[in-house]
């Protein structure tokens, strides 16, 4: 083979290749919190044959990581190439901008409903026949109930189970704070385990036994219940509740470096889509949408939700009076080891 067609051939070699590899060159890594494995599943696939069809050149792969959403975030500011996020507290994306500057400021006006593209609140898990009786945030401080949920330090599931704790316990005391500090000490000490996250929490509960009660976002214990027997649980719903919402944003800084912001930017629009949000319906996370969740209305029951904003000042607030070093977890469980 002469030098001329050697060349010739290996140029048609490499434009062979690059084409090949341009044809499955689209893909998504979306950081996500911890209990949320299996809605993406059901998400990505019918978003992956859209987006397939409609660029057949370009088909893409998405990937998932899951974790408590502080671990995540920080995975993020650590090297962490995920192209968007999925979490389950707006202070583990603001970080990203704050400490990082991977994510522009104005994240959260970026989509509808604050980046939120659906909502949930806190709910009970009991065993059958609800053995210890627990039907409000206030059973929860009784003697003798064992409680089991995620580390407020380390999960915006625990954090939002804290919030939830608390909001309750002061609307139903008159706003006393010496009362409320007094019910959240038991609560506390009713405490059998602390895990890292939400998935972990759900493990010690169903698979180990422990506890009584396991206290986690409305859909997870409504997934667990369909996935282990709804036989042998039962979902209990306060009402008087916290307003969780789940905040998503691209990654600008990272979708910049790996060329996916048109990928990114559509996969997280597609989560608005109706037909996205009936399949977060099934998984029992609530959404703005008035007659969809009319439709499904039967899978919710009637809550009375408060906000952090209203009742905390804010996450940012909360973050410091709450879960700060030598805020108010701390105090208290240092006052229930004293």
């Amino acid at each position: 083979m002469t030098l001329p067609v050697l060349k010739t051939w290996l140029s048609g070699v490499a434009l062979t290749l690059s084409l090949a590899t341009a044809a499955h060159s689209a893909e998504l890594l979306n950081s996500s919190y911890d209990v949320s494995r299996e809605l993406f599943t059901a998400l990505n696939a019918p978003f992956k044959q859209q987006w397939d069809a409609a660029h057949p050149d370009d088909k893409i792969t998405i990937k998932q990581s899951h974790a408590g959403s502080s671990k995540q975030a920080l995975a993020i500011l650590q090297g962490l190439q995920a192209d968007v996020v999925t979490y389950n507290q707006v202070t583990d994306v603001q970080i990203l901008h704050d400490k990082g500057n991977l994510i522009a400021a104005d994240w959260q006006s970026r989509l509808p409903n604050n980046s939120s593209p659906f909502f949930s609140t806190m709910a009970f898990l009991v065993r059958k026949g609800n053995p210890k009786q627990i039907h409000d945030w206030s059973d929860l401080a009784r003697s003798g109930v064992k409680l089991i949920f995620p580390n407020p330090k380390t999960s915006g599931n625990g954090r939002y189970t804290w919030l939830a704790a608390w909001g309750a316990a002061d609307n139903a005391d008159g706003h006393d704070a010496a009362k409320t500090r007094a019910y959240m000490q038991q609560f506390l000490k009713n405490v059998e385990v602390f895990d890292t996250g939400g998935r972990g929490a759900t493990t010690t509960f169903v698979e180990r036994g422990l506890g009584d009660v396991l206290i986690s976002f409305e859909s997870e214990v409504n997934n667990i219940r369909n996935q282990y027997g709804k036989d042998d649980y039962e979902v209990i719903v306060p009402h008087t509740n916290i307003l969780a919402e789940f905040p998503v944003a691209w990654v600008d800084k990272n979708v910049a470096h790996n060329q996916s912001a048109d990928a990114a930017k559509a996969y997280l629009n597609y989560l608005y889509t109706p037909a996205a949000q009936e399949i977060i319906t099934r998984y029992y996370y609530r959404v703005n949408n008035p007659q969809l969740m009319a439709e499904q209305k039967a899978r919710f029951p009637q809550v009375a939700l408060f906000t952090v904003q209203d009742t905390f000042g804010g996450w940012d607030q909360a973050m410091k009076t709450h879960f700060a070093s030598g805020g108010e977890l701390d105090k208290l469980l240092a006052a229930g080891r004293g």
